[in-house]
């Protein structure tokens, strides 16, 4: 079996191929306009884990299988009543990947873990925020194959930021499009 360098893939494509594709498509004059990856960050609430630090503790474990960083564990800011919950109580974990890690990351979620997807159409091109950045919602943690299904507590899914260099959502979206995010292909318009 060939030994594959998993860092290079999806960073050396940025560099050979959606650079230049991405100058042509905009016309940017210097190779430094080009929008990059900045950062991803993976996000996991756990509202019930207030009453159970065990779900708490197995979404971290899980969180640091999926991405190869020990997550930070966030609390409340304030307390809520209607919600029963008290401020600085934990209540999620989060993890913000950078540089290579990044890369890899995005890498096994691409080719790995959305193909898992039951149905999986792709997803939504209207899920920028104005800047350029792209929010998405994952429900199930067992997409990715780091994740036993026999060992984990509990089913919870995990919202993904991926934010970019780019300047409008038009750019964003032609960078992630070239770098191979599955976006949903838009519907055909019916014959007749």
């Amino acid at each position: 079996m060939a030994k594959v360098n998993p860092v290079g893939t999806l960073k050396d494509r940025y560099s050979k191929e959606v650079i230049p594709a991405m100058m042509k498509e905009h016309g940017y004059k210097n190779i430094m306009q080009v929008p990059a990856l900045e950062k991803v960050v993976l996000n996991v609430g756990m509202g019930a884990a207030s009453s159970n630090i065990k779900m708490l503790d197995a979404a971290v474990h899980e969180l640091s299988m999926i991405t190869g960083q020990k997550p930070v564990v966030t609390k409340a800011k304030k307390s809520i009543a209607g919600f029963k919950l008290r401020e600085n109580v934990a209540i999620g974990c989060m993890v913000t990947l950078r540089r290579n890690n990044m890369y890899e990351f995005l890498d096994r979620l691409f080719h790995a873990s959305l193909p898992r997807i039951r149905d999986f159409r792709g997803f939504s091109p209207k899920s920028f925020d104005g800047r350029g950045n792209y929010s998405l919602g994952i429900k199930e943690q067992l997409i990715f194959p780091e994740i036993n299904y026999d060992d984990i507590f509990g089913v919870h899914g995990m919202n993904i930021v991926i934010v970019t260099t780019a300047l409008t959502d038009d750019e964003g979206r032609s960078l992630l499009r070239n770098l191979g995010f599955p976006f949903r292909k838009p519907k055909e318009e019916k014959l007749g």
